[in-house]
């Protein structure tokens, strides 16, 4: 089976298998796509990746890689930040080192009660991990400063927050603390060997031939990035899919943990409000507005379909228990969309490709076809010709499903 879309194989790749984050794409893949286009345009001067959508830095990493500049956008903070430590692969590995054993040392002598944690981070934890936990954090804490081995030290505290709790972990990332696993990390044990996994990576990457040119910014997509205009040769991304997976709720555990936050009514304010809108939790003060985004111009190219598809998924809504609002949801993923290929027009160069990894949708088993809105989206934004290239099939094992409507995954690409 093709895997090149799934987060599959960085899981074995240095760098890149530091944080899990399975809503990805294969790093060698991108890779492999970034050389060859570079390579077919001559290697020009300058020649610059985007990626909009930098989830786990997959394009930035396998663009320094490749010897090229990158840039990629990351509104959500979290994983911001977690990007930014990634792509510190330069750093020297054993001052890094020196200051990860130095916290983890600080830890050891903390003698404090803990802070007072969220409900769902108590169920999470043993007491005893939990203590080592706090007390890493406090030591992180107080030995905050702005360098590079102190945000790489930070980000293998993250790193290994899943590791050290018994909690079992549903589809994707979401935290199941009425399921348990058996085998659980010591947590400064595991801090530790994240530490010289990260050291050791870090050291493989630097002697890859490997070029730091990639950068990532706290910017949403959907708003114009200043100084860009012109100046993308690439656009390699997957966008979040329109199948209702909450990226916010997807890291409540770490921003629990990290204390950002106290509880799910949190994610609304610091990570949602800067994110696609792609899943049905983040649309509910929008449903009474729906039909109107619908007459949204940005939209016209798709107006007809996607007022059929919301009246049929709002019709639908009323046979579930949930009444989700898939049907605003989706108005308000493609509108959102629409904005990002006005501002992708924008700064790709005359020439330039754009490849979407994407995967269709079918909420409450009303069929969305991804590829073909995303791609009349593109063409109205001033892009050209889109072709969509199928890597795999999915929903075609039904046990557990909500709905047996075949899916599809895969790349779209549009021509610049």
């Amino acid at each position: 089976m093709d895997t090149s879309t799934t987060f599959a194989d960085n899981l074995k790749l240095p760098i890149h298998r530091w944080y899990r984050y399975t809503a990805g794409y294969s790093g060698q893949w991108a890779e492999d796509v970034i050389r060859q286009d570079y390579e077919r345009k001559g290697k020009p001067k300058g020649y610059k990746v985007l990626d909009p959508f930098a989830g786990s830095g997959t394009t930035m990493l396998a663009a320094d890689q490749t010897g090229v500049a990158s840039l990629g956008f990351e509104s959500h903070p979290l994983v911001n930040r977690i990007d930014a430590a990634k792509l510190s692969w330069n750093t020297d590995a054993l001052a890094f080192a020196a200051k990860g054993q130095e916290i983890a040392d600080l830890a050891m002598s903390i003698d404090e009660p803990l802070y007072e944690y969220p409900p769902l981070v108590e169920k999470c934890y043993s007491p005893e991990n939990l203590l080592e936990i706090d007390h890493l954090r406090k030591a992180l804490e107080r030995t905050k400063e702005d360098s590079p081995e102190y945000l790489l030290a930070w980000v293998a505290f993250v790193c290994i927050l899943r590791s050290v709790s018994h909690a079992g972990t549903a589809t994707w990332q979401y935290v199941l603390p009425s399921r348990t696993k058996a085998k659980v990390s010591d947590t400064l044990k595991a801090y530790l060997r994240q530490i010289d996994l990260m050291a050791d990576d870090m050291i493989f990457m630097q002697n890859s031939g490997a070029l730091k040119l990639s950068q990532v910014a706290a910017q949403d997509s959907r708003e114009r990035y200043s100084g860009l205009d012109g100046e993308v040769n690439l656009v390699l991304t997957s966008p979040p899919y329109a199948n209702n997976y909450d990226y916010a709720d997807a890291t409540r555990l770490e921003l629990s943990v990290l204390g950002d936050i106290k509880g799910w009514g949190d994610l609304q304010s610091l990570v949602r409000g800067n994110l696609v809108r792609s899943c049905s939790q983040a649309v509910s003060k929008e449903k009474p507005h729906t039909y109107e985004f619908i007459e949204d111009p940005l939209l016209a190219p798709i107006h007809d379909e996607i007022l059929d598809v919301c009246k049929r998924m709002e019709a639908e809504r009323e046979n579930h228990g949930g009444k989700k609002n898939y049907h605003t949801m989706i108005v308000l993923y493609f509108l959102d969309l629409a904005k990002v290929f006005v501002n992708l027009r924008a700064y790709c160069k005359p020439g330039s490709r754009v490849c979407f990894v994407i995967g269709d949708s079918a909420p409450y088993g009303v069929y969305v076809p991804v590829d073909d809105w995303l791609g009349r989206l593109a063409q109205a934004a001033g892009f050209g010709d889109y072709t969509f290239e199928k890597t795999r099939d999915r929903n075609i094992k039904w046990k557990n499903r909500k709905h047996r409507v075949p899916l599809k995954e895969g790349y779209l690409w549009m021509e610049g």
